[in-house]
């Protein structure tokens, strides 16, 4: 493969077993695989002048030109001072990951997984997905010359379906939730006849990929890391992506601290927030997930054990809370910030919750991360407010 200088291959979160670049999984125990770096000393000054993921080369696995790209990224951090009063911190602002070419971070997780997938020879590219995913690794895997195929379930909405197939990918509608669609998927991928390379939750290059969040986040903050950030919590991949994001950031010297990590989840489907909430090492399964909030409807985590340490080391903690509060903090968040969707609802409705709870302290910069645009997920807002008369 065509890696950067710094890129020595993968290393596991749970045994610390190093592997080459072509593993999804850590041979000798399952565990999730991150980059592993020869981090170089840097300065903001010493950084290539573009925007966007690849001004963090010496950071990423891939150079830019070898990279499958679509302009992610450059995503803006927007400040929310009345969020930030409500709150009693010292800033508020979102990270708004909406502003991506397919409208979520998916992009960025995407584009280095078939980016990976390419190198390696592969014609074809999979992945179950609740909706967002699949319509990034079509968009992602055209752009790459090379077919795709998502799994999704039957409530993935319509827009997800229709842009799967606006891109040029094939589709596969499961019968049921996402656990569903997994359980089809890897029946159908495990054929490794059929050619079909899979750039599923967990895969170790849509981790690196998350880790742009963090680079992006620290240098619109003149290289000061944030003290907290909250982000919305499906597979806990971007948690994982954020913390060795925010410490590559750290081991370079371009910032001298990391922020604590929060993990936002719905009540209802808060594997990963309960489990860290409880000091627990594994997420257990959710036997009957049901919320409104359908990219984070995870019944099993693929990331869950690396995400519970990623937010150990970083001090950080899970946070659980109500649909009911998810949906006002969304429409609050569309009247007080950039639109935010049900997703992002999430992050507005964790970082209320860690304020009444006295997480956060009044000098604390935070960021809100809002993975998916709001407009993305209209429907549900808009039946919200009908339920209120308006």
């Amino acid at each position: 493969m065509e890696t950067t200088a710094a890129f020595r291959g993968l290393i596991c979160t749970a045994c610390g077993a190093e592997t080459d670049s072509t593993a999804d999984r850590c041979p000798d125990c399952g565990g999730v695989l991150v980059g592993d770096y020869d981090v170089p000393d840097l300065t903001p000054e010493a950084l290539p002048e573009v925007t966007g993921p690849g001004r963090y080369e010496p950071l990423r696995p891939f150079s830019g030109d070898a990279t499958v790209t679509l302009d992610e990224g450059a995503t803006p951090l927007v400040p929310v001072p009345e969020l930030a009063d409500e709150l009693g911190v010292d800033s508020v602002y979102v990270k708004d990951e909406g502003r991506n070419p397919t409208a979520s971070l998916g992009d960025r997780k995407l584009s280095l997984a078939v980016t990976a997938a390419a190198q390696r020879g592969a014609e074809r590219v999979a992945t179950p997905s609740t909706g967002n995913g699949a319509q990034a690794n079509a968009a992602y895997a055209a752009r790459a010359g090379i077919e795709s195929k998502g799994f999704v379930p039957s409530r993935c909405p319509f827009l997800n379906k229709a842009m799967v197939n606006v891109h040029g990918g094939d589709m596969r509608v499961v019968e049921g939730r996402y656990d569903d669609a997994v359980s089809v998927s890897d029946e159908e991928l495990a054929d490794a006849s059929d050619g079909w390379v899979s750039v599923a939750p967990g895969h170790p290059f849509r981790i690196e990929g998350a880790k742009s969040v963090a680079f992006e986040t620290a240098d619109d903050l003149d290289w000061t890391a944030p003290d907290a950030v909250v982000h919305p919590t499906g597979h806990g991949e971007t948690l994982v992506g954020l913390e060795h994001g925010f410490q590559a950031a750290a081991e370079s010297g371009l910032t001298d601290s990391m922020p604590r990590i929060y993990a936002a989840q719905p009540d209802s489907t808060a594997a990963i927030a309960d489990a860290a909430s409880e000091g627990a090492s594994e997420p257990a399964t959710i036997e009957h997930p049901d919320t409104i909030v359908g990219p984070l409807e995870v019944p099993d985590p693929a990331a869950g054990a690396a995400a519970l340490d990623s937010l150990d080391r970083s001090g950080g903690d899970g946070v659980a809370v109500s649909d009911k509060d998810i949906l006002a903090g969304a429409v609050d968040g569309c009247e007080m910030g950039p639109e935010t969707g049900a997703t992002g609802g999430t992050a507005i409705a964790g970082a209320r919750a860690l304020a009444d709870d006295g997480a956060l302290d009044d000098d604390d910069v935070v960021v809100l991360v809002n993975s998916v645009a709001g407009s993305k997920e209209a429907d549900l807002l808009r039946s919200h407010l009908m339920s209120q008369g308006i």
